[in-house]
């Protein structure tokens, strides 16, 4: 067992998820026939690493006798907070480098413990750096902020995972912000209630995280966000501690709710939240429906989504996506489509939706299943192992990514197809390869889809795992500009962090971002809390080493 303050110490330091998991036969024999397409001339698979191959410098201040009990820093502690989940923190840790490790990981037991903590940080000139289940796939939790602070501090709250109370005649629970989602699920069924959001993190990220980041659930209408299921919460600042009134909804000014989703560590830390909860559902119904190509799948979701249908899942694969994943053979875009609730059959909005899938030109079977159908569980269980198999790839030198947008369905088609063009050929020309890139659709509105696209392409030998870094670096602002740059966010659901920042300003005003920088300094006066995270600190420039910057070409 790994060297730890901390009770999660079944998590791989370097990649995703637990150590102990191991891919099958087959998953690897998929793997080794991407591998083959990709970068043919490829050999080797880049060793695990070890936790003494790692430089870390010494924390470069004392730890303070009153939080002492508290503070590790442990190699295993100090490298698993170094970095988060994204390809550039895996390939830097097959890379054997993590120079901004932080100097200490902070594990609070009680509020006290974080007041205490951002004291210290404000009196020695520390950054505090919000950690969360550590799965930001976009350079969230990252303490690389700089030159110009002492030190930098990992505030892990896993110790804050308790349901404090449960309200089940309002269906709403009291929970902390380190509680991991396996264990608010472990927690609430007993009850017979369920928060119902299931991240592809679930098992290891935490509901301060969540709301944090603006985090997005599996299911594809209705309650997409953790934004929807939030009723309160308590965040403590610099400045002292904030909190909403628990509410079903007000009209009664700006809500301070909504000033704290998607903050992501840099206002004040999420210590607790008020969230809505739901009956467990025994009612379920899913089929899965197959479309000439994508933009008909595409039209049929619109028509179910105008509808007010409200399906659970509503999950369009096109040809090649439906493929990778095992769930269609390439010659046609799959709809993965289900119905669940807790009071009521669902054989009725289903047969609506099949109606309007049929006139997009969907052919299914005829019997929608009661239970999940066969292409269904065959995508989930993909979707659940795929960051392993993300880990695995970068091993051998092939890069395999996401980026994710939304877009209104006006813009949709023209959209897509600029950003499929776009990126094939900035692919090609970085990794002198062709690329595999397909989509799918996560969460749909009436008024636009969430498109989510995965590329494959060679980063170089596995031995080389900085040539794969410039390359993915190159490959990442490219998306960052073609979807901003076509009318989409730079993010539906996985947050700003580092990597996404430069999209993020070009979708937001100058006017609005100096306004978070007047509240960032009421807030956090000394500018300790996630620096280069969304803004900089007033007066305070960040210049954060690994960010990436919009491309000059």
């Amino acid at each position: 067992m790994a060297e730890s303050l901390g009770k999660h110490t079944r998590r791989k330091f370097w990649g995703w998820g637990n150590a102990d998991i191991r891919l099958t036969e087959a998953e690897n024999a998929r793997i080794n026939q991407t591998v083959s397409l990709l970068a043919p001339a490829n050999s080797g698979t880049i060793s695990a690493p070890q936790l003494d191959e790692y430089n870390l410098r010494p924390p470069r201040m004392d730890k303070p006798r009153n939080l002492s009990g508290i503070l590790s820093d442990t190699p295993y502690d100090r490298i698993f907070h170094a970095y988060g989940q994204s390809c550039a923190d895996i390939l830097r840790l097959l890379m054997r480098e993590a120079p901004n490790a932080p100097d200490f990981v902070a594990f609070p037991k009680c509020e006290n413990n974080l007041v205490e903590i951002l004291e210290w940080c404000m009196r020695d000139n520390l950054a505090a750096i919000p950690f969360g289940g550590g799965t930001s796939v976009c350079g969230g939790v990252e303490p690389d902020v700089g030159m110009s602070y002492n030190g930098a501090v990992s505030l892990d709250l896993q110790y804050l995972d308790k349901v404090l109370e449960i309200d089940p005649v309002s269906r709403a629970a009291h929970i902390q912000g380190g509680m991991f989602g396996p264990d608010i699920e472990d927690a609430l069924r007993p009850h017979g209630l369920s928060l119902r959001h299931f991240p592809q993190s679930f098992a290891f990220s935490t509901l301060g995280g969540w709301i944090a980041t603006r985090a997005g659930g599996h299911y594809a209408t209705l309650y997409t966000h953790i934004d929807d299921l939030v009723e309160a919460v308590s965040m403590i600042t610099p400045s002292g501690h904030l909190a909403s009134r628990r509410l079903p909804g007000s009209g009664a000014g700006i809500s301070a709710d909504r000033m704290m989703l998607g903050s992501e560590g840099t206002l004040g830390i999420i210590t607790d939240s008020w969230v809505r909860l739901q009956d467990r559902p025994d009612h379920r119904t899913s089929t899965s429906i197959r479309f000439p190509d994508f933009f008909a799948a595409a039209r049929a979701v619109r028509a179910i989504s105008q509808a007010a249908l409200f399906p659970a899942n509503c999950r369009v694969l096109d040809e090649r996506e439906a493929l990778q994943n095992g769930v269609g053979d390439g010659t046609c875009a799959i709809l993965l489509l289900g119905f669940e609730s807790a009071d009521h059959e669902m054989s009725a909005p289903m047969a609506r939706a099949l109606e309007l899938a049929v006139t997009h030109g969907g052919i299914y079977e005829s019997t929608a299943k009661k239970t999940r159908d066969r292409a269904t569980g065959e995508w989930r269980n993909a979707f659940i192992r795929m960051p392993y198999y993300r880990d695995e790839f970068l091993r051998r030198g092939v890069l395999f990514d996401t980026f994710e947008t939304a877009i209104t369905w006006n813009k949709f088609e023209d959209f897509h197809k600029g950003v499929m063009h776009h990126m094939q050929k900035v692919i090609k020309q970085v990794t002198g390869r062709p690329a595999f890139l397909s989509c799918r659709f996560t969460h749909i509105y009436p008024d636009g889809p969430a498109p989510y696209y995965t590329f494959g392409a060679r980063g170089g030998e596995a031995s080389d795992p900085a040539s794969a870094l410039v390359r993915w670096r190159e490959i990442k602002s490219a998306a960052n500009e073609v979807v901003t740059s076509l009318g989409g966010t730079v993010t539906h659901h996985h947050a700003v962090g580092r990597d996404h920042r430069s999209g993020y300003e070009k979708q937001t005003s100058p006017l609005f971002r100096q306004a978070l920088q007047g509240l960032k300094r009421r807030l956090d006066p000394s500018g300790i809390l996630n620096p280069g995270i969304l803004i900089d600190p007033l007066e305070r420039p960040v210049g954060i080493r690994g960010a990436l910057k919009n491309p000059t070409t």
